[in-house]
């Protein structure tokens, strides 16, 4: 199993995703010999998972049945283990375009935190490219360096545990892009700029305070980084539903109907919005949107290298 490669057979070691439902899901490690409970009842791994097809159907002890999913980037960002805040698809999909990642660019993160943006980020770039990622967090650190070995994907991430304001990514010249998570992120736009390519290379910082965003221009601009830029995405969701209204009393519209020749018991006419003119009301499809949405995530400023 890996996180970049498709595996079609669940093997003792991989991490599955148990998905309940869209509201609910979440991850397990693969063990012989090993059982995990669910509301719909046990799921023993020696006989309802190895061996069986990624996608499958598997039927719980009481009777209620869950989908073994194979892990993705964006799945693993839905069911990951928080060690700090992170990332999620909405700011990780303009992150990926904006930086101009493809297979086999070298990307600088720091810090590496919860790993969301480090799975993305790896798929992204495989299978020739390479991630250095810097935790200022020792126990993040190792715990990151696990989850990469444990989702096979070593290979293309490694992983330094130091102060990046203070001792950089660890590389000079080689990064594609550059990507900042830091409280201070104006400290390290130095160290940002020796990591990427002599011209060309693409910086990102994430932040949540307008305050933060002001000085880290501020460095860029003091560091000749050009076409700086700072947006934020904000996601709304609609929820379409049916709605019913009353139609308005015209006073004339019951005399136009008849002079129309409009017979509400023709069963062709029972599907018009006319055929709920005698209850006064009419029936559409509408998007609604939610009551409550995000107000603020972050600021993601971006800029180019000169």
């Amino acid at each position: 199993m890996s996180f970049v490669e498709y595996g079609d057979m669940i093997k003792d070691g991989d991490t599955a995703i148990v998905f309940l439902g869209h509201e609910s899901m979440f991850p397990v490690k693969v063990q012989h010999g090993t059982v995990t409970q669910t509301k719909y009842g046990v799921i023993r791994h020696s006989t309802d998972l190895i061996g069986k097809k990624y996608g499958s159907k598997v039927t719980c002890s009481k009777g209620g049945w869950v989908f073994i999913l194979h892990p993705t980037p964006e799945l693993w960002t839905m069911n990951l283990p928080h060690r700090t805040q992170i990332l999620y698809s909405t700011d990780i999909s303009i992150i990926t375009m904006m930086l101009e990642l493809k297979p086999g660019s070298i990307v600088c993160e720091s810090g590496t935190g919860s790993g969301s943006l480090s799975h993305a980020l790896i798929r992204t770039v495989a299978p020739s490219g390479h991630l250095y990622t810097v935790e200022f967090h020792q126990q993040r650190a190792e715990k990151a360096r696990e989850e990469f070995r444990e989702h096979g994907v070593e290979h293309l991430v490694t992983v330094t545990n130091q102060d990046v304001c203070k001792n950089g990514f660890g590389v000079s010249n080689v990064a594609d892009a550059v990507f900042l998570d830091i409280p201070s992120p104006w400290e390290a736009i130095g160290h940002a700029k020796s990591a990427l390519k002599a011209e060309g290379g693409r910086i990102c910082s994430f932040s949540p305070c307008i305050e933060q965003v002001q000085r880290t221009c501020l460095a860029m601009e003091e560091y000749g980084f050009t076409e700086i830029n700072t947006l934020e995405i904000l996601l709304r969701v609609y929820n379409v539903r049916t709605i019913s209204l009353q139609i308005p009393d015209l006073g004339k519209a019951a005399e136009d109907n008849s002079s129309t020749g409009f017979d509400s018991s023709n069963p062709s006419h029972q599907g018009s919005p006319c055929a709920n003119l005698q209850q006064g009301t009419v029936q559409f499809k509408s998007g609604v949107p939610l009551r409550e949405v995000v107000g603020h995530t972050g600021y993601l400023t971006f800029a180019t290298k000169s």
